[in-house]
This record gives structure tokens, C-alpha cells and sequence, in this order.
């Protein structure tokens, strides 16, 4: 099960992280969401100890949504040293998500 990331811990569990961290920025609202949400659920099981995986309920979280400049939902960003390597926006593939994590574990 993925981890809930929120304007209070997200320094913590996501800037000061150690390695590639998953964080899905997402609403209870959106559909593309849900259909990828199993998916991100997968990887944070199946990747785990290798990369930290979360989700950010924009509708909770407007300020890191803001700061982040998530515009559509679902994104997706993968963090390392505390800075975004790399984006995907939209409802994608498992494969796609896991090979670009894998280019930055």
C-alpha cells in the first residue's frame, strides 16, 4: 500500500528521502486516477526498500500542488535529492511508470 503525503510531512518523506521516491498527485474525483491507482499500489508492493511510493490528494494538498505546478491530474513525479527527475502526466502503463523509475534507482 502506497503512503499518504500531505503538506505537513512531505519535506520528511519525500524531500529529505533517500533514493527515487513515486509521488501521484491525485483527487478522489478524477477517473484517469483511479484507473491507475491499482497500479501505483502494485509498484509501491513490488518495489519496496528500492523506492518509496505516496500520493498527494490535490484537493487536500492545493499548496503542493500549486508549488509543483500540477495542472492535470493524475501526475506523477519522481523525486530524488530532494529534486523532480522526471514527470508523467495522465493515466499510463505499469511498464512505463517502473522503467522510468528504474532510470533513477
Amino acid at each position: 500500500m502506497s503512503l499518504q503525503f500531505t503538506e505537513t510531512n512531505f519535506e520528511a518523506e519525500v524531500i529529505k528521502a533517500e533514493g527515487a521516491v513515486l509521488v501521484d498527485f491525485w483527487a478522489t474525483w478524477c477517473g484517469p486516477c483511479k484507473m491507475i491507482s491499482p497500479i501505483i499500489d502494485q509498484i509501491s508492493t513490488e518495489m519496496a526498500g528500492t523506492v518509496k511510493v505516496g500520493k498527494v490528494d490535490v484537493d487536500a494538498n492545493q499548496g503542493l500542488a500549486a508549488h509543483y505546478n500540477v495542472r492535470s491530474i493524475p501526475t506523477l513525479l519522481i523525486f530524488k535529492g530532494g529534486q523532480v527527475v522526471d514527470t508523467i502526466v495522465g493515466a499510463t502503463s505499469k511498464d512505463n511508470i517502473v522503467n522510468k523509475l528504474r532510470a533513477h534507482i
